[in-house]
């Protein structure tokens, strides 16, 4: 057997290897996606979501059993490209009609509570010492649609996969506590089921959220709430555009000095989120009917099915002794940032004239 055949068979059989690497990387991310679907709909998971569960389960499956290094590029393959994927077939959930029969104030509150807690929690991550890209995620996260915003944004933050995570989480835990403690405060806060039903969407983290905590007022307040809350979602694409711009304005002052690397870096595009872009027209096909009804359920579903893996993938890159170091200082800027828009969102339903919807 001559040299050459010997080297054409380590290199095929290597190739296989790390073929075989990759496939188990993404079955074990669709594994850990599906014990997530399943885990949600046991009683009192539901408010959770499969999101959640599939980080928190992808950490533990991390801690416990391992992660082999072969298994590392499917895993990246689930956390970035079927992140993405995800994300573009979620543009089937969001009809423009739905927001504009909703009226210009719940259009506005999505605006300013926005607004407000992007620069709250950002404010207050750099006083805590949070690290740049993390504080931004968690404020993402926190103003827009929790793990999903986190995910998405992330790309044009150029953040880490420790650090998506870690803020991924953090929209968790507090999403999942505020909508308990809406739900408990639901029959004091003197609003009726439509109007706890914006205010639910307008200013809890997650959709599921939105929808769990506005369950106990009846179905109207749900509608209401999914509505308010996908006001915040297409605020996506305007604040993804607006983190790509950021980045690359840090990148040309890191080029300093140096001035060829300053303007190579200022003649470089503008960082265009086309996976965004997409999930923009993906809800333009589903707001002019060209996708049947039923067939955009299904997307949807595959959606978060994606995005659950893709939220695996991150668990899967971190370490509970990362998050413990990492994650407590932003886990603090969002609670005060997740409070202080829940105070601002009472008030301007008032302010609004929506109390007695």
């Amino acid at each position: 057997m001559g040299r050459t055949q010997l080297l054409g068979d380590y290199t095929g059989s290597r190739r296989r290897v790390i073929q075989w690497g990759i496939m188990q990387g993404i079955g074990l991310t669709l594994l850990l996606a599906a014990l997530a679907w399943g885990a949600s709909g046991l009683p009192h998971l539901g408010i959770v979501g499969p999101l959640v569960l599939a980080i928190i389960l992808g950490m533990a499956w991390r801690a416990t059993v391992g992660v082999g290094d072969g298994m590392t590029a499917g895993i990246a393959f689930s956390s970035q490209k079927l992140l993405r994927l995800g994300i573009i077939l979620l543009g089937m959930r969001l009809d423009w009609r739905d927001l504009v029969h909703a009226g210009p104030q719940v259009a506005a509150m999505a605006v300013i509570h926005v607004m407000f807690t992007l620069t709250v929690v950002a404010l207050l991550a750099r006083r805590f010492g949070v690290g740049d890209r993390l504080g931004l995620l968690t404020a993402c996260g926190t103003a827009i649609c929790g793990a999903a915003a986190v995910a998405a944004i992330a790309p044009q933050a150029k953040a880490t996969p420790e650090e998506t995570a870690i803020a991924a989480a953090i929209a968790a835990i507090w999403g999942t506590v505020f909508t308990v403690a809406y739900t408990l405060l639901y029959p004091v806060l003197g609003l009726t089921a439509g109007a706890y039903g914006i205010f639910s969407g307008a200013t809890l983290h997650e959709v599921a959220h939105a929808i769990a905590a506005s369950a106990v007022a009846g179905q109207e307040a749900v509608d209401l709430a999914v509505v308010a809350k996908l006001s915040r979602v297409a605020l996506l694409v305007p604040v993804a555009l607006l983190v790509g711009l950021r980045a690359r304005r840090a990148v040309c002052s890191e080029a300093g000095a140096n001035s060829g690397a300053q303007v190579q870096a200022e003649r470089s595009p503008i960082p265009v989120p086309w996976f965004i872009l997409s999930f923009l027209a993906m809800s333009g096909l589903h707001t002019w009917g060209i996708i049947p009804a039923a067939a955009a359920g299904y997307m949807v579903t595959a959606s978060y099915l994606l995005m659950a893996m893709a939220m695996a993938g991150l668990g899967l890159n971190v370490r509970l002794s990362a998050f413990r170091r990492q994650g407590m200082k932003p886990l603090a800027a969002s609670l005060l940032g997740s409070v202080l828009l829940a105070l601002l969102g009472y008030v301007l339903i008032y302010g609004f004239g929506l109390s007695n919807l």
